[in-house]
């Protein structure tokens, strides 16, 4: 057993001081409020952990590299195009690695990794068919991150187009040969858990959705939905529907669902979502960062949609990035503060069950034992109340991180990869070289 202080925590019902938190294996035994100090003090405030639910790890080359000219949504896409290109399941192990590494730094404990990037160029299967999600496997287990390995169907690159000579990497062709290789796929990891998803209405024919949704078999299952207007009128033209209602009509929208972005979706698409108690997960660094627009956050939480969080490109890395523009941007769209409280704040940063790890997320007896500890006293913090401190935090105040019980940051610093961002420059200089 491992005992640990917390001068602050943030328990199931809010904040509370000096707080002993008794650990067994990957778990907590108990949680014992005012108590004296005793075993591994945690100065500051400690968490259970953000939840990263929508990642795509090879998205972290492009940071800071598509920043010439205007450019849209649409040119960032070719240039990410280009950095999958480069991409074998060695260079994809060193390069999440890297990224795995630097998630747990800023807080995350968990990572919910949208998988597409499945075969050689041209399409040609690895030896191993699921030799890049086995990379990303390794990565996630060496950075010490729990990983929901979302294996996703991805067939078209467009509606009625055959993929290009890039998307071909990410296609098996058809649905059920996806679905073959998907189950194929066997986590030799505790840490290591899988789910599904199915790229988004414009990558996924109709019938091709009701094979993913039979897949999910009660398993986490998230699709990109509505991201750009173009979406919801080229899905129009070819099918006479909504993104969301296509889903909905496929099967796909469930309890389990999680719609990622959801960005431009109607008043029916919301009713829709809240009926099929779906999520909507949101990445407002990348949604900012691609001017993709804010999406309904408020509505979808009076609505009865659960909303969760996700880095998506990693443009930027920072737990508390996220959780500060969920808040912000809905301040900006509707010019009012104080658009969700604090424990929703919490609730949305640290919903772990939204990538298939229900028993985290949470500090009291029988949850995971996902521990992260933030700074009250750095020039950051200085003077804030401690649970308001993560509107002022940055990844750089995450000085302890647990996970499953196993001490993965201390002081600031990875115990297990040294200098990941080492790894990851020199990594990005290989698969960016102009």
């Amino acid at each position: 057993m491992s005992v640990y202080w917390a001068e602050f925590a943030w328990l199931p019902d809010g904040l509370a001081q000096r707080v002993t938190i008794d650990v067994i294996g990957s778990s907590i035994r108990s949680v014992v409020r005012d108590s004296q100090p005793s075993g591994k003090v945690l100065r500051g405030l400690t968490i259970p952990g953000f939840a990263n639910a929508h990642s795509h790890a090879f998205h972290r080359a492009l940071r800071g590299r598509t920043h010439h000219g205007r450019g849209s949504f649409w040119t960032w896409r070719e240039r990410m195009y280009a950095v999958a290109d480069r991409l074998d399941p060695d260079s994809y192990y060193r390069l999440a690695r890297g990224v795995y590494a630097e998630m747990v730094l800023a807080g995350y404990t968990s990572v919910g990794e949208f998988h597409y990037l499945h075969h050689a160029p041209g399409g040609v299967p690895y030896t191993d068919p699921n030799a890049m999600g086995a990379a990303l496997a390794a990565a996630a287990q060496d950075a010490g991150i729990r990983l929901t390995l979302l294996d996703t169907c991805y067939l078209a690159g467009g509606f009625g187009r055959a993929p290009d000579e890039h998307q071909r990497r990410f296609s098996d062709g058809n649905a059920a040969a996806w679905a073959e290789r998907a189950a194929a796929f066997e986590p030799e990891s505790d840490l290591v858990r899988t789910g599904v998803a199915a790229h988004s209405v414009r990558a996924v024919p109709p019938e091709a959705l009701a094979v993913v949704a039979e897949q999910a078999d009660g398993r986490p299952v998230h699709v990109h939905l509505s991201e750009q207007p173009a979406e919801n009128s080229d899905c129009l033209a070819a099918h006479g529907r909504t993104p969301t209602a296509l889903l909905a009509e496929a099967g796909l929208l469930g309890a389990d669902t999680v719609a990622v972005h959801a960005t431009h979706v109607s008043a029916a698409d919301i009713g829709l979502l809240a009926e099929a108690r779906v999520r909507a997960c949101f990445c407002p660094t990348t949604e900012r960062d691609l001017g993709d627009g804010i999406g309904p956050a408020r509505e979808f939480l009076d609505a009865g949609v659960r909303l969760c969080l996700g880095s998506d490109s990693h443009a930027v890395l920072d737990g508390f990035e996220e959780w500060r523009a969920l808040e912000l941007n809905e301040r900006l769209a509707s010019r009012t503060r104080g658009r969700f409280t604090m424990a929703q704040l919490f609730t949305a940063a640290t919903d772990h069950a939204s990538i298939g790890w229900p028993e985290a997320g949470r500090i009291e007896a029988g949850a995971a034992a996902d521990l992260v500890t933030v700074e009250l006293d750095s020039i950051r913090t200085a003077g804030a109340e401690p649970a308001a401190a993560l509107f002022a935090a940055s990844a750089s105040d995450i000085r302890e991180v647990l996970v499953a019980g196993r001490q993965v940051v201390s002081d600031g610093r990875h115990l297990s990869v040294e200098q990941p961002e080492n790894i990851l420059r020199e990594e990005i200089r290989a698969l960016c070289p102009s």
